[in-house]
């Protein structure tokens, strides 16, 4: 026994130190605490709690359930939580999932509980009062429903061994099944909240209170005590109920009085309809009477129901149908008294019988078919419905709404000249069975549409048209009807552009076809008059001689439709000019700017030049001088006697030449003569300019970059007079055109 037990709280507060006090436990959803007695005041005490498996930021099971056992008659005023009969520390044994219920034809939402198990011995010696094993502990969710503050609303689990239990070594009622996590809104609730007592005594069932425990103090010196959210040990009784959220939440009608939750007080059934989702403290109590009539226990079990949206795994469905305000599918059937029904039910798996039925004058009629294709007799509506599984839970039923219409039918004819290009007029022809057609709607297969009964149309351009028309009756019954169109009639008249042309040889005319209707499908033939022809219906065509032509033209639909036009002297070529002109030098440059032009044009009376810098000439051959290098367009225009023009345009480059001299000697003795050395040239446009003069020791005695800076004999033009002797000279420079220039030479100092 010493291996269960502590009387030491010490030890608890230094077990609780070393817990995470920041943990509320803000995750319990029940538990249930019994006992068995073992013989020789011995007794085993199973705790079980339940928490949220799937809660975050939540505290786990503790690892030791700090259990406190009072001695008293209800009303332990003689004892404190300092000073209990017992105190045990009791291990956590295990932390197992919860097995999910299956919910048969329904999904239901992912709900996890796990169930902590805590196990140990009591030695009790035989008492003339009860013996109170509790457990304290909070807080629970705090997305309860039905109790007020549920996140500081604490739980106490405790069971009650009565002096007549201890007497015949009673033990207490264990219930069989655990409840359903989760229960789907709207279902059916039908649970055997049943327990078995091993020793036979009568069980009576009620829905009674869940006892509050604990508060939400973390801190120390708090945390352990009655008020605190893990009390170390348990306090002594009598133990609150929790506060629930009245008036429409009570223990006998947790779930609100829509759910009429109920449990056969001799059965343990537990049943009821709950409506609204949430979740929902509930509490079971089962109270063992001996044959005399005495209450031996009451083992209250505390558990939150999880009432949730499950979606549907079997619902009976009618494909091609519109469903209505009345949640009925409607199908409406014009003409045709065979309706051909689809079955979009699912999950077919689940669906194990099936029925059509329909009130057909006054009688039901069934079909068994998936899918079933049903004459009724005739106009008329008809009710009926599909049943899936009737009588089980995984049923469903659709209703159905046919409505059989009489017959329409869409007709239309049409009138048009097959050859002349005009209107097409349509005549409707269609029928309904109601004598009411209150809607036509026309289109004409390029783009237009009308809404009369019998429209006029215009088509633009020749084609293939699927002309289509759509009838609609007073019952909204429609059909279809289309019709193909050939419009391929020739233009009534022939127009085209220019209709006149006078111009100079060559000339390229674009003949611009006016004519409409007409497209690439006909056949056209055009003729120019001088022997060239053409079959596109707007050509380019080129008149290289002068003259005055007449142009034809002659167009064939594809249905075999013609016409043909012919514009007498409708074009007038004139005779031109041909340009032509040389000149000399061919190479003319700044150092030879004059150009002699010399005319080569033939047909030619009147002349004009224009050489590219500004100035002109009318002159048929004439010269002309260049005042600055670069390319020049030089246009000549000849002029026929009939007018007519004609230009040649030629390059003429004026290319920038240099000259540079250098001389062999030079006398810097300062009499004025001679007395510098100095190269001479046409440098216009040169670049990059440098002169070096050395000495035969290769010591450099004049350096320049400006070709009219000259070399005075003395060193570097400011030192010494140099000696008497040959001077290697050497001149590089660029030339206007980028072109790299060197001269060599030798100056020669004399005196």
């Amino acid at each position: 026994m010493e291996n269960h037990l502590s009387v030491k709280n010490a030890m608890a507060i230094v077990l609780t130190l070393l817990l995470p006090l920041g943990l509320q436990a803000k995750h319990i959803i029940g538990g249930v605490m019994t006992y068995a007695c073992l013989g020789d005041d011995t007794y085993e005490i199973t705790l079980k709690i339940y928490r949220d498996g799937n809660c975050t930021d939540c505290a786990d099971f503790d690892a030791q359930a700090f259990i406190a056992v009072y001695n008293c008659s209800g009303n332990c005023s003689g004892q404190t939580q300092a000073n209990p009969f017992l105190e045990i520390n009791a291990p956590l044994l295990s932390a197992t999932d919860v097995e999910r219920p299956d919910y048969p034809c329904l999904i239901p939402p992912d709900v996890k509980v796990e169930e902590g198990l805590y196990r140990f011995e009591l030695q009790l010696p035989q008492s003339p009062e009860s013996y109170f094993i509790a457990y304290q502990r909070c807080c629970r969710n705090v997305t309860i429903s039905n109790i007020i503050a549920p996140g500081d609303t604490g739980s106490t689990f405790f069971t009650e061994i009565t002096p007549q239990a201890q007497q015949v070594c009673n033990n207490s009622p264990v219930f069989n099944e655990f409840p359903p996590i989760i229960i789907c809104a709207g279902a059916p609730l039908e649970f055997d909240h049943s327990a078995t007592d091993v020793d036979g005594h009568q069980l009576v069932y009620s829905l009674c209170s869940s006892y509050d425990g604990g508060g939400n103090l973390l801190t120390d010196p708090l945390y352990l005590t009655c008020e605190g959210a893990r009390p170390g040990p348990a306090c002594p009784p009598p133990y609150n109920t929790i506060n629930f959220l009245g008036p429409n939440f009570t223990p006998t009608q947790p779930m609100g009085p829509e759910a009429n939750l109920q449990i056969d007080p001799n059965t343990g059934l537990l049943t009821g309809t709950p409506i609204n989702l949430g979740q929902y403290v509930v509490a079971v109590c089962v109270q063992e009477f001996d044959a005399t009539g005495n209450l031996l226990s009451t083992t209250t079990r505390d558990f939150q129901f999880n009432v949730a949206p499950c979606d549907p795994t079997v619902e009976a469905v009618v494909g091609a149908a519109d469903l209505n305000t009345d949640q009925e599918y409607v199908i409406v059937s014009c003409g045709q008294n065979t309706v051909s029904f689809t079955n979009e039910s699912f999950q077919e798996s689940f669906i194990e019988t099936y029925n059509w039925s329909f009130m057909v004058e006054g009688q039901e009629v069934s079909f068994s078919d998936w899918e079933p294709a049903i004459n009724f007799p005739d106009t008329g509506t008809y009710f009926g419905n599909l049943v899936l599984n009737p009588n089980t839970q995984c049923g469903d039923t659709a209703d159905i709404r046919v409505i059989i219409y009489p017959a329409i039918e869409a007709d239309f004819s049409f009138d048009y000249d097959t050859c002349v290009a005009g209107p097409t007029v349509f005549t409707d022809a269609s029928f309904s069975g109601s004598g009411q057609i209150t809607g036509w709607s026309w289109t004409f297969g390029d783009g237009g549409t009308a809404g009369d009964q019998n429209p006029v149309y215009t088509y633009a351009t020749p084609g293939n048209f699927p002309a289509t028309l759509t009838v609609t009756d007073i019952n909204n019954c429609q059909d279809t009807y289309t019709l193909p169109i050939e419009y391929f009639p020739v233009p009534e008249l022939i127009v085209i552009a220019p209709s006149d042309f006078t111009g100079c040889a060559p000339a390229d005319i674009f003949f611009n076809n006016l004519s409409t209707p007409i497209s690439e499908a006909y056949d056209i033939t055009w003729d120019f008059g001088d022997g060239g022809v053409d079959s596109v219906i707007s050509p380019t065509y080129t008149y290289e001689a002068p003259g005055t032509y007449t142009v034809s033209i002659d167009i064939v639909s594809p249905i075999g439709c013609q016409i043909d036009t012919t514009f007498g002297d409708l074009i007038t070529i004139l005779p031109s000019p041909v340009a032509g002109f040389s000149f000399t030098p061919d190479r003319p440059s700044n150092l030879e700017p004059l150009v002699s032009f010399f005319d080569e044009s033939t047909g030619a009376t009147r002349w004009s030049y224009d050489f590219g810098d500004g100035n002109q000439s009318i002159a048929p051959s004439p010269t002309h001088e260049f005042r600055d290098t670069g390319v020049y367009e030089v246009r000549q225009i000849v002029t026929h006697p009939s007018g007519c023009q004609d230009t040649l345009v030629q390059l003429l480059d004026v290319i920038p030449q240099v000259r540079y001299f250098l001389p062999n000697a030079f006398t810097p003795n300062q009499d004025g003569l001679n007395d510098e050395y100095l190269g001479t040239g046409v440098l216009e446009g040169a670049t990059n300019f440098r002169m070096i003069i050395v000495n035969r020791w290769g010591e450099t005695v004049f350096e320049t970059n400006d070709p009219f800076d000259g070399w005075n004999g003395r060193k570097l033009n400011t030192g010494n007079f140099v000696q008497n002797g040959v001077y290697m000279v050497l001149v590089t420079f660029t030339g206007p055109r980028g072109d790299k220039y060197e001269y060599k030479s030798t100056a020669t100092v004399i005196r």
